[in-house]
């Protein structure tokens, strides 16, 4: 199993960030694979998926290139580098593209455990990597952004507060399948069988979570290493953009009809702030009302409180039309 040593002093000073450029390598990653975990990523494929095929098909060397740098349990290092804190997508992707091409290709042969394929010997091979990746922010993750920004917002937030409520090992073991806190400063962060890594005091700790069910670890030197893992939830699709019907509004009020089509997957309140932009405060009063209505319920996953629409909070939604609008989960 992969393993970090991590002193307290670290772990405590970790910190949990947002990536656009893990955002965008964990959709490349869902692109790659080809099919979804659930109906939303399957309905985000459906209309990206062709597109980034006939990307493919033009350009010989991204396939294989792409397939190369995944590989079967090690991603290339050139291809995927450690966010730092407050990066923007353009300021990590260039360093994708001022790889050195031998340092890229030696990689690759790391991550296929073998000779390279005689498409990749050559010397264009970070610029590829970067106009790629370039391509999967721009036409399939950039005009989602906002909404995914609060959507990662809201897991950073129930992370924080449950780190808070339980200690560090509550949230290292709910990460992603594979990761654990073992105790003894020891961290499993995968099940892959490499030699434990200890990380250096002083060294930098990150935790980003990323929409599509996916995560991986990474590293740069001994300075700065980070854990990709996907959000809490599968959260509804894109609701910035997803009217809700005007009778509904009418019958519960705006912000209540809001919350009410956010609740086909529990969230925790937490996680409704993030995601409306209303205030705690308000948003736990129209819970209050959508609760004593019989329209939504309280579940404890753990320390957390989460809501849910219950069955006649659906009968409400489908008998006032927005079922039409509701679409798949993401």
């Amino acid at each position: 199993m992969g393993l970090w040593q991590i002193d307290t002093d670290t772990l405590a000073r970790s910190r949990f960030v947002l990536s656009p450029f893990a955002e965008t390598f964990a959709s490349l990653k869902l692109l790659h694979a080809g099919t979804g975990a659930h109906p939303g990523e399957e309905a985000w494929l459906r209309e990206h998926l062709p597109g980034y095929r006939a990307r493919l098909a033009a350009d010989p060397v991204a396939g294989p290139l792409v397939r190369a740098a995944l590989g079967a349990s090690w991603i290339a290092d050139f291809f995927c580098p450690t966010s730092c804190v407050g990066e923007s997508f353009e300021q990590t992707v260039a360093r994708v593209r001022t790889a050195g091409a031998g340092d890229a290709r030696a990689d690759l042969r790391v991550s296929l455990r073998g000779p390279l394929p005689a498409a990749l010997e050559r010397d264009d091979l970070p610029e590829r990597a970067a106009a790629l990746l370039t391509y999967v922010w721009e036409e399939t993750v950039r005009p989602y952004w906002r909404r995914r920004r609060r959507v990662l917002e809201a897991d950073v937030a129930a992370r924080t507060a449950r780190v808070g409520q339980g200690g560090w090992a509550a949230v290292l073991d709910s990460l992603r399948p594979g990761t654990r806190w073992l105790g003894e400063s020891r961290f499993q962060v995968n099940l892959n069988a490499y030699p434990p890594r200890e990380i250096a005091a002083g060294a930098e700790l990150l935790f980003m979570p990323v929409t599509p069910r996916t995560g991986w670890v990474s590293w740069e030197g001994q300075e700065r290493y980070a854990v990709v893992y996907p959000c809490i939830g599968v959260l509804a699709e894109d609701h910035g953009h997803r009217p809700v019907p005007a009778g509904l509004d009418a019958l519960v009020g705006t912000a209540r009809a809001g919350l009410l089509a956010l609740l086909g997957t529990p969230m925790s309140t937490t996680q409704l702030v993030a995601v409306t932009g209303q205030g705690l405060g308000s948003v736990g009063r129209h819970l209050r009302v959508l609760r004593d209505a019989g329209l939504v319920e309280r579940r404890r996953a753990g320390r957390s409180v989460l809501y849910v629409r219950t069955a006649a909070g659906e009968v409400l939604l489908e008998a006032s039309g927005a079922g039409a609008h509701l679409g798949p989960t993401r």
